[in-house]
């Protein structure tokens, strides 16, 4: 088992911290590249954060970005000669995009999803694919192809998911920032579990186009980060209209970062008694409690509220992802993409074999869920009812947001659990997100920010804000950031 430390070095610096070497030259994009791709490749047989590293590819970039940064080219930007992990659902061109799974095995895309280009525009170093939980679904990263990602707080335990690589590779100074997708908490939990920042911002915001859908009404795209300052530079970054996504908002875009220091004095910050579910881990319970303290010696206004609704969240999650899961993933047929099978008689059995071969256990579980909700006999007692619940969750929220400029929840109920503890319980392996897949229904911000430790292992602070509220939201994170310590806290790895 690992423990933690308040050592700061390069591996741990945050992209900013970075950013201010490359400007004053004290280290340039491409010495950092080096130093971080040698700490991948020794880190890689105890972690397996990554399922591919185009280590050469992003010498190559980093070379461009010290052009860039010294004065030839375009200007730079916040995230010019950072070396960045991408979460392997990205589509990117010319390199291997496999979602964890079996049936995309040496698929390569020929185009870049749209927050690639917009990274690779703005001088990000794309260091390579992180791995994930198959096609994002699942939270502890154990379903991938190409095995578990370990913790590296302790490499017996899992780093959360579906982002486990993603949360991993930043806690343990892989990488400067990651991005990763959030379906029902894939960004958030695993930050909660390793110790780091992971936001999802509100629905729309971020352009979907080139991810490798899992739920497409939940689905959105976001990083994580060692401080929220860079969450909020790398928002800046990503955040566009896109007319490729029919769900790109075409609303202006400011600057995240505008109230970042503006603190929560005067804030109403609302606690909604639902998230503090029975079988919370009481060190969880405790950090949050010190936490809600924190926010008051701040100046805010903590109060109780209730969201009842919440109760009902897991279950309608977990009929609409299925649901979407089952019509997205149709499309992988063994013909277009990936793995095929031609050792058969007839292009249906060709099909069958393709997806029994290629999909793993917990893929065709969610497939099977999805198909069975959307089927004619069951549409209306399952799929349209938990829409109709959706709309009353979401309604629950905007009245909360009545009274409140932000709500605050522990991110997850337990800290990381040991490696194949809970792979036999689907239904205890659901549990790990019942504090993060409301937002994903109410299609709202949230962030997940370090907010205590126990038994040396992380606990996540979750900070829930209304519909493109996603300012308050960084507001708020990062005036608890800045008045406590435990982002400072790093595994020893």
């Amino acid at each position: 088992m690992t423990t933690h430390s308040t050592n700061s070095d390069l591996y741990f610096s945050t992209a900013r911290e970075l950013r201010a070497k490359l400007d004053a030259r004290e280290i340039s994009s491409v010495e950092a590249t080096r130093t971080i791709l040698d700490r991948i490749a020794a880190l890689e047989p105890k972690l397996n954060t990554f399922i591919t590293v185009t280590a050469d590819r992003a010498i190559a970039d980093a070379e461009i970005a010290d052009q860039r940064l010294h004065g030839t080219g375009q200007e730079p930007t916040a995230l010019t000669g950072v070396p960045i992990m991408l979460k392997d659902n990205f589509s990117t061109k010319d390199v291997e995009t496999t979602a964890a799974s079996n049936i995309l095995k040496g698929y390569i895309p020929p185009y870049d999803g749209t927050v690639v280009r917009n990274l690779k525009d703005a001088g990000a170093v794309i260091l390579g694919k992180g791995n994930l939980d198959e096609f994002a679904m699942g939270s502890s990263n154990e379903t991938s192809a190409f095995g578990p990602v370990h913790n590296p707080w302790d490499t017996d335990r899992v780093p959360g998911g579906s982002s486990g690589g993603a949360s991993a590779a930043v806690a343990a100074g892989e990488c400067f920032i990651a991005f990763g997708s959030d379906t029902g908490g894939s960004i958030r939990q695993p930050a909660s579990l390793c110790g780091v920042v992971g936001m999802k911002p509100t629905y729309g915001l971020v352009s979907r186009f080139g991810l490798l859908a899992f739920g497409s009404s939940l689905d959105q795209i976001g990083p994580l980060t060692r401080s929220v300052a860079d969450c909020a530079d790398a928002l800046n970054i990503v955040t566009s209209h896109d007319p490729r996504d029919s769900t790109s908002v075409a609303a202006p875009f400011g600057d995240f970062a505008q109230d970042i220091d503006r603190g929560v004095e005067g804030m109403n910050i609302g606690v909604p008694k639902e998230y503090l579910v029975d079988g919370m881990e009481s060190g969880v319970r405790t950090a949050f409690e010190a936490s809600l303290k924190t926010l008051e010696d701040l100046g805010a206004n903590i109060s109780e509220t209730s969201l009842p609704l919440t109760d009902h969240a897991l279950a309608v999650y977990y009929i609409i992802a299925p649901s979407e899961a089952s019509a997205n993933l149709s499309r992988y047929d063994g013909v277009k993409y990936g793995l095929g099978s031609l050792d058969v008689s007839t292009s249906a059995r060709s099909t069958e074999a393709a997806r029994g071969e290629g999909f793993g256990e917990e893929v065709k579980r969610r497939i099977f869920l999805g198909t069975y909700a959307l089927s004619a006999g069951y549409y209306d007692a399952y799929y349209k009812k938990a829409q109709q619940v959706r709309t009353l969750i979401r309604r629950e929220f905007t009245d909360a947001f009545l009274k409140f400029d932000a709500l605050v929840t522990p991110t997850s109920p337990g800290t990381a659990f040991k490696i194949g503890s809970k792979m036999d319980d689907p239904l205890q392996m659901y549990m790990n997100d019942v504090c993060t897949i409301p937002v994903n229904i109410a299609g709202l911000p949230s962030i997940s920010i370090p907010g205590g430790m126990s038994e040396d292992l992380p606990v996540g602070l979750q900070f829930i804000g209304p519909q493109f509220g996603d300012t308050a939201v960084i507001r708020a994170a990062a005036a608890y950031e800045s008045a406590t310590a435990w982002h400072k806290n790093h595994p020893l790895i």
